[in-house]
């Protein structure tokens, strides 16, 4: 009975996925997207993470009168490069996945 091979193989195969999506997870770290607001006034770059690495706000942006619509533009800012991350993730994940959404994987 050769049962026991093949589930060897299939170990073997689950690990070298596994490994893979892990490598696949590092690069997200390296990468990274930018989100922007207000036709540039207001940049936010993010890495694969989701870790926000630099704010960008233009001088334009800032009006002593107007906090408010600069915190609306650092908001969107955010939200577009967090958007931006979630297709980068689905991109480089969905190949392991085949796009099947596991629950906990990211």
């Amino acid at each position: 009975m050769r049962g026991g091979m093949n589930m060897n193989n299939m170990m073997k195969q689950m690990k070298k996925m596994q490994d893979q999506m892990v490598k696949a997870q590092e690069e997200l770290k390296e990468k990274t997207v930018e989100g922007s607001a207000g036709g540039g006034v207001v940049t936010v770059v993010v890495n694969g993470h989701k870790e926000v690495k630099d704010v960008i706000i233009k001088p334009e942006a800032v009006d002593p009168d107007d906090v408010e619509m600069l915190q609306d533009l650092v908001l969107a800012a955010i939200n577009d490069a967090m958007k931006q991350v979630d297709d980068l993730t689905s991109q480089s994940m969905g190949k392991f996945t085949g796009g099947m959404n596991i629950p906990g994987l990211f």
